[in-house]
């Protein structure tokens, strides 16, 4: 559904849509259509009251983006050395059979799980991005771990809770207290901020928030709390030690909801502000003035973000720092609770998109997170099972944001790997790969998406034709099906016929219902989402001794230390802890201008964010002789990069922060920052610790 419009005094069509990236907002959009190919001004959509007209800069420019120059147009094959970005253009008809002959020919070697079809959030679409799993379940190809992003946090989460879900995000405009905990809103969840402040100026609440610099919402915080890196759990403790000494524990609602409270309690009595300050560096009246406000306000919303859990001990940080609500009781009041995701509340059913009744649960399934691992043969890795000698890859960039890159950029350069990539620009992946196929953006297909941040469905329909031969990803899948001899009914549908399909098999209405309307509001019942019918488990209740291996969370099999997690909060010393090699720990937080690898390509991204840097203490710098603006590299076992330094004052001392994504092209020697991050698992269901690392600096 379109509509006109008057802007500056001239009628401009207004189409509507989601926005399709990596984030948990996931904004109603309204896109200004200036004809059948081109777009104007991209605004949030004020009639959605959680996108509530706003919407990150980025995406505001996504014109930019869409009309740019170097945007993929026709099927690339390679004909250079790999990696000599040495291609040729061919018919997509040549480039698809080109791509069924070498999957064939691997399959005929190997085995079908010699196949990898590699994919990830390049598009939030549950149509566009989650269709290669039903070629991946008829061919019986290999299955794909998801973990480079929410394993550890939604294991964390729903150790507490039993599920993904929580309180109502529009209700952070109705608490006294928003505690933004590890995630940065200001450049990742705008929307976030919007409800927050609104608390603020409506209600005279406060925000805190939790982070490892002074980031932009730091900067906004009435109360902000610097810690290190991998630290939260410690703050955490100290915390709910601070609630039980001072009287502000919710007895009645701890015995009622919570399962070891009286544990619970003489446990943290030795966790208190002083330990906790050692830990984290945060000054001990930092802890004390954070759990009175906490203490003095029932109506407290815990905002708990993805950053805090890219650690090591991810999963147990986000436990402990949920803990909290619990001990307070701030889930039996309206703009109080805890809140991550919404993944529980929309029930999809999404058998026909991805193939469901094709599944081998004997075909092995290969953590996404150790591509490099995988490709360079790892026994481990590839869990026992043949090499993986072709990958399909679509919405996702491994060359540049997978970790540990250095044995990442060996695998891809066997020669007997062939590698077809399906992108809308030329990534660090595509100029690697032997055939190339170009991609439509979200605002050139059908799809629908779901919020991870809020609790609607909404609709992002075709509004502009594709430039030059791009096509969508249902269509590539099905061009290969064919060739494959893949056969299943999802392959004989359109988008629009999988959407429709999805909703009916989910109890959401139809396509049509769903246009008219442009979203569903998914949010369950107050008593539901506060949990004061009891949580999800047997019990009803909340978990302070979680059973980790037994988390209900998606995956076939446990990863990392398992048996050694704490059984209560805790701070779980785990974390690559810094040396006397390698004195410094990095964290690889997210830019303003990028999301992850998205927008790389963009002029004011690139202008605004400059180039790669690296924040530095101030003393840190003149101990290492370092000065604003030096040349400097940064190591650890796993190699080097080269970028410049950022004296910077918002950091604990022995702490660096290296925004990111940028292309490993952007740096002097080629070698981007995930060079230096591990690949290796994360407890209990794997993960990339990318915000826990290691490092020695010195000026270059």
């Amino acid at each position: 559904m379109n509509q006109n419009v008057r802007l500056s005094g001239e009628t401009v069509r207004i189409g509507h849509s989601a926005c399709p990236h990596d984030c948990p907002s996931t904004c109603a959009l309204d896109v200004e259509l200036i004809d059948e190919r081109t777009i104007g001004r991209v605004r949030g959509s004020a009639d959605n009251d959680y996108t509530a007209g706003v919407v990150c800069a980025k995406v505001a420019r996504y014109a930019e983006r869409e009309h740019h120059a170097d945007r993929l147009m026709h099927p690339l094959q390679r004909v250079g050395e790999k990696g000599s970005k040495d291609f040729r253009r061919i018919a997509w008809d040549d480039a698809l059979d080109i791509v069924a002959e070498q999957l064939l020919k691997a399959e005929a070697r190997h085995g079908a799980e010699s196949v990898w079809p590699y994919y990830y959030a390049g598009t939030m679409g549950l149509v566009q991005r989650d269709g290669i799993n039903r070629l991946r379940h008829v061919k019986k190809y290999s299955g794909f771990h998801s973990t480079i992003c929410v394993n550890p946090a939604w294991t964390g989460f729903a150790a507490g809770t039993g599920k993904i879900a929580g309180s109502d995000p529009r209700e952070m405009a109705k608490s006294d207290l928003v505690v933004i905990w590890g995630t940065n809103p200001v450049n990742t969840q705008v929307n976030v901020m919007t409800h927050a402040t609104r608390a603020r100026k409506e209600r005279g609440a406060k925000i805190a928030a939790i982070d490892v610099y002074m980031n932009g919402t730091m900067k906004q915080a009435d109360l902000p709390v610097l810690v290190k890196p991998g630290t939260d759990g410690a703050l955490a403790c100290a915390v709910m030690h601070c609630l039980f000494r001072d009287g502000k524990a919710d007895w009645a609602y701890l015995d009622k909801y919570t399962d070891a409270p009286r544990e619970l309690e003489a446990h943290l009595k030795s966790r208190d502000p002083q330990w906790a300050s050692a830990i984290t560096g945060t000054p001990v009246e930092t802890i004390e003035e954070f759990a009175r406000l906490i203490g003095g306000n029932k109506r407290t919303y815990f905002r708990l973000g993805y950053g805090f859990a890219r650690s090591r001990n991810g999963a147990a940080n986000m436990h402990a720092a949920l803990s909290i609500a619990a001990v307070t009781g701030a889930w039996q009041y309206e703009g109080g609770g805890a809140f991550h995701n919404n993944d529980a509340i929309f029930g999809f059913n999404k058998s026909m998109i991805e193939g469901h009744d094709a599944i081998d649960r004997s075909v092995r399934v290969l953590d996404q997170s150790r591509i490099g691992a995988i490709l360079t043969g790892d026994r481990d890795a590839l869990r026992g099972g043949p090499p993986v000698d072709a990958l399909f890859i679509q919405n996702t960039n491994p060359m540049t944001v997978a970790p540990d890159q250095t044995v990442v950029k060996r695998g891809f350069a066997r020669e007997d790997l062939f590698v077809c990539v399906h992108e809308q620009f030329m990534t660090e992946t595509a100029q690697i790969a032997d055939i190339v196929l170009p991609a439509t953006t979200f605002l050139e297909h059908d799809d629908i998406y779901r919020g991870g941040g809020h609790q609607y469905i909404l609709l992002g329909p075709k509004l502009v034709e594709a430039p030059g031969e791009c096509r969508n990803n249902h269509e590539v899948v099905v061009g290969l099906a064919k060739r494959l001899g893949a056969v299943h009914p999802g392959f004989d549908m359109s988008p629009r016929e999988l959407i429709d399909d999805l909703l009916r098999r989910s109890n959401r209405g139809t396509l049509a219902e769903l246009e008219a309307s442009r979203w569903i509001d998914c949010q369950t019942p107050f008593e539901k989402a506060h949990y004061l019918d009891g949580f999800n488990w047997p019990d009803g209740k909340f978990r302070f001794k979680p059973d980790w291996p037994k988390v209900p969370f998606r995956s076939p099999y446990t990863s990392g230390p398992v048996e050694a997690m704490p059984a209560l909060p805790d701070h779980w010393a785990v974390v690559e802890a810094a040396d006397a090699e390698h004195p410094f720990r990095l964290a690889t937080s997210p830019a303003r201008g990028f999301l992850n690898t998205t927008f790389n390509e963009t002029p004011t991204s690139i202008a605004s964010e400059k180039r790669p840097t690296v924040m530095i203490h101030p003393d840190d710098a003149v101990a290492q002789g370092i000065a604003d603006g030096d040349a400097v590299v940064l190591g650890n076992r796993r190699g080097e990069v080269r970028l410049h330094a950022k004296v910077f004052d918002g950091v604990r001392r022995g702490v660096l922060i290296a925004e990111s994504i940028w292309p490993n092209a952007a740096y002097a020697d080629g070698k981007g920052i995930n060079t230096l991050t591990g690949a290796d698992a994360v407890a209990p269901f794997g993960g990339a610790a990318f915000h826990d690392n290691k490092v020695w600096v010195r000026r270059a």
